[in-house]
């Protein structure tokens, strides 16, 4: 039984526990009842529900106010804590959750092992080279969260708001004024100042497959998968760090959901700990782009004018026109 007991402990150790808010649909209409999804393991598996007592906010952001979520808008289904809410008016929104630090226990090979599994990779280099792989560790985490989502089809400048999270992902671009082509660009802020040269962890899914989402690789291949195997998948996102500026560069190539994560850890001088770490996450959708819809709109209006008077009435009437003037000029020289 205590082999067994262990063996469990050491599977939930070692299970990816990032967080994160996603939704259905990323597009959705004002004024109508919706749920955020707050995911506790891997973006497609979420192991347990969040108590709430752990969130120190949690908070919507749209049409420039910021609206506190009241704990009575939560509920828990198959381990997946969901945030039921109304729409408000048109705009591009921001939720966000941080929760309040806990502290755990780990042998040298636990601590070790969960730096490796998460991507961690600076850390256990760090103690590879100070010969520390055999120190234990009592680490302090936190997590901090948000997404973006389109209401309607008005874009504003919500999403440019900052949530005051200690380690936040902040973009540069509005998201839903995007298409594939083009690049966005964020910045990875700690404690409200840029954070360089950060390992952070891309992922995207396409829409579509036999469960309605497919993975991308680095490559730009891609592969359906169900919501059981995404813990799976975690080794398949793409290794980026931020530039000296603490930002990162995008390339947009695909329609669909993106979510990017990483992990802030240091040792930590406070009494009874070795280290401290941070995590964030942000996610969003791709979509076809607002400019880009208002230039295919455009751009089939002037389709419709083509096809209500075709080219050969305008070089007929400009011929008639100069035959007139010809005519009557000359007419007028009699």
């Amino acid at each position: 039984m205590k082999k067994l007991f262990f063996l469990l402990l050491v599977l939930v150790l070692f299970s990816s526990h990032d967080m994160y808010l996603k939704l259905e649909t990323y597009f959705l209409q004002p004024h109508t009842q919706a749920s955020i999804q707050l995911f506790n393991g891997t973006f497609n598996k979420s192991d347990n529900a969040v108590d709430r007592n752990r969130m120190l906010d949690a908070s919507l952001y749209g049409n420039a106010q910021r609206i506190p979520v009241d704990t009575n808008q939560w509920s828990d289904e198959n381990g997946v804590t969901i945030l039921n809410f109304k729409t408000g008016e048109a705009g591009t929104w921001v939720a966000g959750v941080s929760t309040s630090p806990r502290n755990i226990e780990m042998t040298a090979a636990d601590f070790n092992d969960y730096l490796e599994h998460d991507g961690v990779l600076d850390m256990l280099e760090w103690r590879k080279q100070n010969n520390a792989l055999d120190q234990d560790a009592v680490e302090k985490y936190s997590k901090h969260v948000k997404t973006i989502f389109q209401v309607g089809d008005e874009l504003t400048g919500d999403w440019l708001t900052q949530l005051g999270y200690p380690l936040e992902f902040m973009p540069l671009n509005n998201p839903y004024d995007l298409h594939p082509g083009h690049f966005m660009q964020l910045e990875l802020l700690w404690q409200g100042q840029p954070l360089a040269n950060q390992l952070v962890y891309l992922g995207t899914q396409k829409i579509g497959g036999s469960d309605g989402q497919e993975h991308t690789h680095a490559d730009g291949t891609t592969h359906s998968h169900s919501q059981e195997e995404g813990a799976a998948h975690q080794h398949e996102l793409l290794q980026l760090r931020t530039n000296e500026h603490g930002m990162l560069t995008l390339n947009i190539t695909h329609k669909g959901i993106w979510y990017l994560r990483t992990i802030r850890l240091t040792e930590s001088a406070e009494p009874g700990l070795t280290h401290e770490s941070n995590w964030a996450t942000i996610s969003f959708e791709i979509g076809d782009g607002y400019h880009h819809q208002v230039e295919e709109a455009h751009h089939d209006h002037e389709e419709e004018a083509d096809l209500g008077l075709p080219a050969y009435v305008y070089w007929a009437g400009s011929l008639a026109l100069f035959l007139g003037l010809f005519f009557w000029f000359n007419r007028k020289k009699k």
